[in-house]
């Protein structure tokens, strides 16, 4: 085959799909508010159930509510006839989704449903089906045409589905004020999880590892201090052991080039005052900003009396996987 006609076929699919999603938009009404009514006014679970393709699509759809507040798991329809039906409680919703709304699996099981008096959201391409006239709320995700030029393999239908279950989702998350840590509590093995939960005490060195001087100490000795610690600077203290300043590299340039003696001159005349610091419960993420936002490699954490409990730099981040 020509590279050309690949290139062909493939844009055509995605301007299908493209075509079905949007359709969707005018169809987002009132049968969408309830939809979504039932699901936040749920105290169990959502149960979403779909049989072949469509099983597929829910197995996301479940995902996507689940990480987002609104409990949720797949059940396979097939399986549910043969036991799986004793997952449902008296509390739960049942999403079911069949783009012909006469899949006999879901159709099958549609009696228990009814029986515990579960409400049923369906979605289907076919308002007119089984499964949508049994609905307590039908959401039509019908399509004008697959992207398969058989139109036979499911592709439009399914991606259409699949939209319609994340604007449900998306919906649920802005009405529940689900936040960004919310979102992270059920991601915490993730990048996105470290992003949000981390803090500073959780990376920043501390006891021996921290690197602090006090106001008197020459230079030269606390350059020994920065080299022993390999954070590129070390705080400095004042008589009360509070954070008075911060000697870094970039100091130490400094200091050279005013001819500086390392033996002799006090920390306190080339260390820069009143530097930036943190507490130990910032998020590792705000650090991040800050550390990026005022071009500084390094940070020492401090208490509520400005005592220093720690420290890090840009590679502790880094190695911890904020960056």
């Amino acid at each position: 085959m020509r590279d050309d006609a690949l290139i062909a076929m493939g844009r055509r699919v995605v301007e299908i799909e493209a075509g079905a999603v949007t359709a969707l938009a005018e169809r987002i009404g009132d049968d969408f508010a309830a939809a979504a009514k039932l699901m936040y006014a749920c105290h169990g679970r959502v149960i979403v159930t779909g049989m072949g393709k469509s099983g597929h699509i829910g197995g996301k759809i479940a995902a996507t509510l689940a990480s987002t507040g609104t409990p949720a798991f797949f059940v396979h329809p097939g399986e549910a006839s043969h036991g799986d039906l004793g997952m449902l409680t008296g509390n739960d919703v049942v999403m079911a989704l069949s783009n012909s709304g006469e899949t006999a699996e879901v159709l099958t099981i549609l009696p228990l449903i009814k029986r515990l008096a579960l409400p049923l959201i369906a979605l289907t391409g076919r308002p007119g089906s089984t499964l949508a006239r049994r609905a307590d709320v039908h959401l039509d995700v019908s399509v004008a045409e697959e992207a398969c030029p058989l139109d036979l393999a499911p592709t439009s239908s399914t991606t259409a589905t699949l939209a319609m279950g994340d604007a449900l989702a998306i919906a649920l998350l802005e009405a529940r004020e689900f936040t960004a840590e919310d979102f992270a509590m059920a991601h915490p093995g993730g990048a996105l999880g470290r992003r949000l939960l981390l803090r500073l005490e959780d990376i920043m060195h501390r006891g021996d590892e921290m690197p602090v001087v006090d106001e008197t100490t020459p230079l030269g000795d606390a350059l020994l201090e920065m080299t022993r610690t390999r954070l590129g600077m070390t705080g400095v203290v004042d008589g009360e052991g509070r954070l008075s300043g911060l000697f870094t590299d970039g100091d130490l340039r400094r200091a050279l080039d005013s001819a500086a003696d390392v033996r002799s001159t006090p920390i306190a005349e080339v260390m820069t005052r009143a530097p930036r610091t943190a507490g130990p419960d910032m998020l590792a993420a705000e650090a991040l900003h800050m550390m990026e936002a005022h071009k500084i490699n390094g940070l020492m954490v401090v208490d509520a009396e400005r005592r220093p409990v720690g420290a890090l730099n840009m590679h502790d981040l880094l190695r911890a996987g904020v960056v």
